[in-house]
């Protein structure tokens, strides 16, 4: 399957400016948050729940969540300030930085690791024959979205940096929209392989959603920043201060995907050059997507 992003962008805004209708307007008063689809929008909602009532109780003032059907929504809802901030992977939040008058400022901190960084990983059936990225040729494979940087970008250009091009490499590709829909393509033996972020994989594991013993590790990569807290630049200065604050304040409270969070840590622009470096790898000229 060939990337060719240009066209992919141009497909991308047509599904996703339908969604703008539905996206929380902004309002004086209210804190609209976007929300990256790791999970369904539901399922998503819930599980920053707690974070959401914690900033609206420290703000004082209504805080609404949106959740997009893929990235590119999130990203289109920013760019027509729709959205005050939003929660991005690191990919997606470098092409809002492109397209939209947006910067990272907060990444979270996980209790249980005590990082702000992850890794990308592909994952096989044990009983597949699959042990090694070789072993990949000609089978039916997962990626999770056009801009997830654990779900597309970093493992397919690991691939290409290992000798094996995806374009020509598997056998049929799919977008399965989420990493959960990911793992569970690949438990239930509906793709061969898929990549996947390995904090969502441990969360599948624990809770039981698919068993360790019946999957394998095949590649992984090297630590990714965490998927960054943005706002947009214009936002009032006085609630920038108060919102990045608030988030550092949010300690024993689970975080979406991320599990459960020792406060969001101040962050920039900088720390996600290396997903810069990764979409050269990818020859993906990010000022011809604006």
């Amino acid at each position: 399957m060939s990337l060719r992003f240009p066209r992919l962008r141009r497909a991308l805004l047509a599904l996703a400016l339908p969604l703008l209708a539905t996206a929380p307007a902004h309002a004086a008063g209210t804190l609209t948050i976007g929300l990256i689809p790791a999970e369904d929008s539901q399922a998503m909602i819930e599980s920053s729940k707690q974070v959401l009532d914690s900033l609206q109780r420290q703000l004082g003032m209504p805080v609404k969540p949106f959740v997009a059907t893929d990235y590119n929504g999130v990203i289109e809802a920013l760019r027509a300030k729709k959205l005050d901030a939003a929660y991005l992977g690191p990919f997606s939040y470098v092409l809002a930085n492109s397209v939209a008058n947006v910067e990272a400022f907060a990444v979270a901190v996980t209790k249980k690791t005590g990082q702000s960084s992850y890794k990308s990983l592909i994952i096989a059936r044990k009983d597949s024959g699959i042990a090694t990225p070789a072993d990949l040729k000609g089978r039916n494979f997962a990626f999770v979205d056009p801009t997830s940087a654990s779900g597309h970008l970093f493992p397919k250009a690991g691939l290409l940096q290992a000798g094996y091009d995806p374009d020509i490499f598997f056998g049929r590709v799919v977008f399965s929209g989420s990493h959960d829909a990911s793992i569970l393509a690949v438990a239930n033996k509906k793709v061969d392989a898929a990549s996947v972020a390995d904090r969502i994989l441990a969360s599948a594991i624990a809770k039981g959603q698919v068993r360790q013993d019946d999957l394998r590790i095949v590649w992984s990569s090297n630590p990714i920043p965490e998927s960054p807290m943005v706002w947009r630049k214009d936002l009032d200065p006085a609630l920038k201060r108060k919102l990045a604050e608030a988030l550092a304040n949010i300690k024993d409270l689970p975080w979406g995907d991320q599990g459960v969070l020792n406060g969001l840590q101040p962050t920039d622009d900088a720390a996600y050059d290396i997903v810069r470096d990764t979409a050269k790898v990818l020859k993906l000229d990010l000022r011809s997507m604006k």
